[in-house]
């Protein structure tokens, strides 16, 4: 092992996570409704397999894009060959268009100021190359996409310190736990750099409001610190409240071309509104000259293809596909998710109430033999391996409050969710459930109330590298 460095044989990269080892669990024995009706339902899985249909009709309308022809002649030589980092122009301004048109028009996007990266994973990797020395930390609220731990700390050398919400007020950030997590990252001796938020949020499915926001920016602006905004899903918003971009409230507050405007970032990807992840395709926002420099040298190790920039150029330029796309979209997930949510209640399970995403946010506080994160990791194992569904564990996501699930809906056709509702309710249902008295029941419901300890804020800490302790 000598012979390796430090980074190949540490345990930073979190693939030991349940999040992940979930996946491989899924991967060993799938569920496949014919050839193995027995195996195993991925409910782990953030993807948006439900309007495939009307890009696929697109491209058949449309063979020149997909067949690589300009007004009947081949380019394909033309794309194949190398292409500077900075991207297609042509790409980079339908990709601007398509960010604006995602947030009704209010605001504009700058090709100029865009960079392209291999999805939003390197994307937000690259922000913290640019934002971050190894040792700097970043502040995220909790709970937060498990990927994050590998996105943003295994390569660069960054910390993550969590902003402790809670169910009590639906998980949303205040002014209090800003300042709490800013002041344990002083007691680390970390220096802070910034806040990274998703909105809408992964894991919890919600909007963050215009009074979040607010409270963000004049946090970023006191501490002169960077806001990065990870709006991965903002064309996913399928009711109200409808989503915010950072840059509407930028726009709103009159911060447009000051300072703090320089330090809040955008990350975009058409991996979910789109359903595109296999296509690779991400964007940094920034109006710091400076940073996007930067960032545009360093896409020198993740570009996206030029024959994928020239396909999606013309299909992001058709305004009537975008505009009845995100609209039908919006449309079926929002059935979809009606759909999960009744088949939960129809198991006697609640979850968060929420408006975006391809996912729930699930309470399973009462399924728990007790208020702690082992028997929340039991029930999980439970699940994966009796029920045969793999969902996330709220630990996973570094929730400070036992028995929370991320259950995702949009990556399966509704005949396979009835199927895992089915087997939830039969679960729940079934003898273990019985023999739960009323009083346990109470005494949850009491413990739930109760703050927990900071195990989850530990876990962002004890995977670092021996140099770094």
């Amino acid at each position: 092992m000598g012979l390796l460095s430090r980074k190949v044989t540490c345990n930073a990269h979190g693939q030991d996570s349940s999040y992940f080892l979930g996946w491989e669990e899924y991967e060993k024995n799938p569920y496949d409704d014919i050839k193995n009706p027995d195996g195993i339902i991925q409910m782990g899985l953030a993807e948006n397999q439900l309007s495939f249909d009307l890009i696929e009709a697109w491209l058949a309308k449309n063979p020149e894009a997909a067949n690589f022809e300009r007004e009947g002649q081949s380019i394909f030589r033309e794309l194949a060959l190398f292409q500077d980092y900075h991207g297609l122009p042509s790409f980079k301004k339908a990709m601007a268009d398509f960010m604006s048109e995602n947030r009704g028009n209010r605001v504009s996007f700058d090709p100029k100021k865009l960079v392209q990266t291999a999805g939003a994973t390197s994307a937000n990797e690259t922000l913290m190359f640019c934002l971050a020395d190894p040792g700097d930390a970043f502040l995220l609220p909790t709970p937060y996409y498990p990927g994050f731990d590998r996105d943003l700390k295994w390569r660069t050398g960054a910390e993550i310190v969590p902003i402790q919400c809670t169910s009590a007020n639906g998980f949303r950030i205040t002014k209090s736990a800003l300042e709490e997590a800013y002041e344990q990252a002083q007691k680390l001796n970390l220096k802070v750099k910034g806040v990274l938020i998703t909105n809408p949020s992964n894991p919890l499915g919600t909007t963050t409001t215009r009074t979040e926001l607010n409270h963000l920016l004049d946090f970023v602006s006191r501490k002169n610190i960077h806001l990065i905004s990870d709006e991965i899903y903002s064309g996913t918003v399928f009711t109200s409240p409808g989503f915010i971009s950072v840059m509407e409230v930028l726009k709103e507050k009159k911060l447009e071309n000051t300072d703090v405007s320089k330090r809040v970032h955008i990350v975009y990807s058409l991996s979910k509104d789109l359903g595109l992840p296999g296509f690779r395709v991400g964007v940094i926002y920034s109006n710091d000259d400076i940073v996007v420099d930067a960032a545009t040298k360093m896409s020198s190790f993740g570009l996206i293809s030029s024959q994928t920039q020239y396909l999606l150029s013309a299909l992001l330029s058709d305004k009537n596909f975008t505009k009845n796309y995100l609209r039908e979209n919006q449309i079926r997930l929002k059935k979809r998710h009606m759909k999960l949510v009744s088949g939960l209640e129809a198991a006697g399970i609640e979850c968060l109430k929420s408006n975006a995403g391809l996912f729930c946010w699930v309470d399973m506080r009462h399924l728990l033999s007790s208020n702690t994160f082992e028997a929340e990791i039991e029930l999980w194992k439970k699940i994966v391996y009796e029920v045969k569904l793999n969902i996330s564990p709220g630990s996973s996501c570094h929730c400070n409050e036992p028995g929370w699930f991320r259950v995702c809906f949009a990556n399966m056709s509704e005949e396979t969710l009835k199927v895992a509702m089915n087997r939830l309710k039969m679960f729940v249902d079934g003898p273990s459930s019985s023999t739960r008295s009323q009083s346990e029941h109470q005494r949850l419901k009491r413990l739930r109330k109760m703050k927990v300890s900071n195990w989850v804020f530990r876990l962002s800490f004890q995977d670092r590298e021996p140099e770094e302790r």
